[in-house]
């Protein structure tokens, strides 16, 4: 990548397609490429009009935005790096998102303090997060029914019996699906 792209990654669909996002160096922070989430897109449908997204480990703000820039109801994107959380909160403001939310929080405490549901959920925690029992356990209560879960991860953990693997990919060194909850 060339040095001035550096820490910068573009929206690729939506009103807000090809607008830039940058975001500093973090420790597990990697967006994911534009070719997985022009596939995941495509999975879920262009058009998000009306569903409510959660970014639970939201790092570079892209998958959120994306989802934002499709037309999401609301966008709740959660970052427990302060400066991360910060710099998406900047872009928020920049690119004038006006249904996007931004925690700075630590993924599993949000979830015990919130009650929102969601209908679309993206959960793409740094390779090292290993809580994802935890993590299951916890986010089924802010699932609708029929709710869409992506998971990205260096090694998919093992999901849970309700979730049903709609579509499958890898991508250099990341796995994901994407599984409908029964």
């Amino acid at each position: 990548m060339h040095k001035r792209h550096h820490n910068q990654v573009r929206i690729i669909g939506g009103t807000h397609r090809g607008r830039k996002i940058d975001f500093p160096t973090a420790e597990g922070l990697r967006p994911t490429a534009d070719s997985v989430r022009e596939r995941l897109f495509n999975w879920l449908g262009q058009d998000l009009t009306g569903l409510r997204v959660l970014d639970l480990f939201a790092g570079s703000g892209v998958m959120g935005m994306e989802a934002a820039s499709r037309h999401a109801m609301s966008v709740v994107m959660v970052e427990a790096n302060r400066i991360v959380a910060k710099a998406l909160q900047d872009n928020v403001n920049k690119l004038n998102f006006q249904k996007i939310n931004v925690i700075c929080g630590e993924a599993l405490l949000h979830l015990n303090a919130s009650a929102q549901i969601f209908d679309v959920v993206f959960l793409d925690p740094p390779y090292a997060w290993a809580e994802w029992p935890i993590l299951f356990d916890r986010i089924g209560p802010h699932l609708e029914k029929l709710a869409r879960v992506y998971v990205e991860a260096e090694r998919l953990p093992e999901l849970p019996p309700s979730w049903m693997i709609l579509k499958e990919g890898k991508s250099g060194m990341s796995r994901f699906v994407l599984c409908q909850v029964a």
